[in-house]
């Protein structure tokens, strides 16, 4: 299968300097990534935040934090480069598009999306940052054209976004998955991302291949809920992987978030068979708390969690477990909270990704009673994350006066002198002191010891 080729250079974009802000995800991090590659191929070049004719804001809507960094710095953009040509694209434009559906079925109105963003100059909704060179195009050329926002609930494609080359060379995202079925009770991801869709396993070795040529060592596997690959298609994760293993030149190869019902028998056992399978798990746990996991509409309990990291461990020695946790979901008593932190004490995670509960339009959560205050939610977070440092200190120190294998990806000044800076395959940050820095060991995999 040949891999096809964005717009060709036209008078219109070349040499247009080119500006792109991501904000939130990973998979917004990849989207961004093939959005600068497909624009660089039409003639673009990169511009900065101040000095570009395009700037593109990749926006989050995870939660009201998200929202307002995305309207912050939409706001910031047309502020700081006043003659750009502004576009919003991403999750913000997308939930700000389904709040004025849901607004025009209840006045019944008129069925045209309108999607208030007076500063920007054209709005793309998810699932459409592929077209974004042809509208940009066409923009600047003065055709009429609309904001191309769709209803992703209805839309079953794929998105057909690819990176042929990263800026850097070391570490590659690579967005296997898009959407999610799963509709947690917090959760806004399902109506701005739509319903599960896979990247056919054709392009995913294809990309995977282009990825090595360039030089990629580790390639971090990411999507909305790559648990759910599986679930349509011929092909499982599992399958993807070990397909994915076969190709040279990559070295490394870790798992993005994983919902815990992937983590099976048959899963770990496979994987463990893979040698380039980093041993790190990033486990999308959300509470330590049966009660809260319940009403979170999670479909597995803390016995469950148990057995899955007691799973984990028979497979890996000391697998680097780390996990996002939310505090403060309504209703959510002290002692609700204090058996999330015992079990995320026993199960002895790396390292916790702890979030406040964010009330989001249109979830079920937003509805519920007995809403915590920010101040309580505030201090819930502050003590987890004191708990979970002291974990992932205890965790680190295990590997003392151990060899790692360290990748190099950069080289840093510290108050101690220039150092090569590089992750474990347990995602364990390095620092390897250098008197004489050499530019050539970035993409290196050297091994150091303490």
């Amino acid at each position: 299968m040949t891999l096809p080729h964005a717009a060709g250079p036209t008078d219109i974009l070349q040499g247009k300097k080119l500006y792109i802000l991501t904000l939130g995800c990973k998979v917004n991090q990849y989207e961004s990534d093939a959005m600068y590659e497909a624009f660089f191929a039409a003639g673009a070049v990169r511009g900065t935040e101040k000095d570009a004719e395009i700037c593109i804001i990749n926006t989050c809507s995870v939660t009201n934090i998200a929202d307002r960094k995305s309207r912050q710095m939409i706001n910031r953009m047309r502020k700081e480069n006043p003659d750009a040509l502004i576009i919003a694209t991403g999750c913000y434009v997308q939930a700000k598009a389904n709040e004025a559906r849901y607004d025009r079925r209840n006045r019944e109105a008129s069925p045209d999306t309108e999607i208030a963003l007076p500063e920007v100059d054209l709005v793309v909704g998810n699932n459409r940052k592929k077209d974004m060179v042809r509208l940009v195009s066409a923009h600047l050329s003065g055709r009429p054209i609309e904001d191309h926002v769709i209803d992703i609930n209805q839309d079953p494609e794929f998105e057909d976004l690819r990176i042929r080359m990263p800026e850097t060379h070391t570490r590659s995202y690579l967005k296997i998955q898009d959407g999610c079925n799963m509709f947690c009770a917090y959760c806004i991801i399902p109506y701005v991302r739509g319903r599960i869709r896979n990247k056919p396993m054709d392009v995913i070795l294809e990309e995977t291949a282009m990825l090595a040529r360039s030089g990629v060592k580790e390639l971090v596997l990411t999507g909305i809920n790559i648990s759910s690959y599986g679930d349509i298609g011929e092909f499982s994760l599992a399958d993807a992987v070990c397909r994915i293993h076969t190709i040279p030149g990559i070295e490394r190869i870790r798992l993005g978030s994983l919902e815990p019902r992937v983590l099976t028998e048959d899963f770990l056992s496979r994987m463990k068979e893979l040698p380039k399978v980093c041993p790190h798990f990033h486990l999308s746990l959300q509470s330590g708390c049966d009660s809260i996991l319940k009403r979170m509409n999670r479909k597995y309990t803390t016995a469950d969690i148990d057995a899955i990291v007691a799973r984990i461990r028979k497979y890996y020695d000391r697998p680097a477990l780390t996990a996002d946790i939310i505090v403060g979901f309504p209703g959510e008593t002290e002692e609700e909270f204090q058996t999330t932190c015992d079990t995320l004490a026993r199960i002895g995670l790396y390292e916790a990704h702890v979030f406040p509960f964010s009330r989001r339009k249109g979830t079920v959560a937003d509805r519920m009673e007995g809403q915590l205050t920010e101040a309580v939610k505030k201090d819930r977070v502050r003590r987890l994350m004191v708990q979970t440092e002291l974990q992932k200190q205890a965790y680190i120190q295990q590997f003392a006066q151990e060899p790692q294998e360290v990748l190099i990806e950069e080289i840093v000044d510290t108050p101690d002198g220039p150092c090569y800076r590089g992750h474990t395959e347990r995602y364990i940050l390095k620092d390897i002191p250098c008197e004489v820095p050499d530019a050539g060991m970035i993409n290196q995999i050297i091994t150091v010891r303490g």
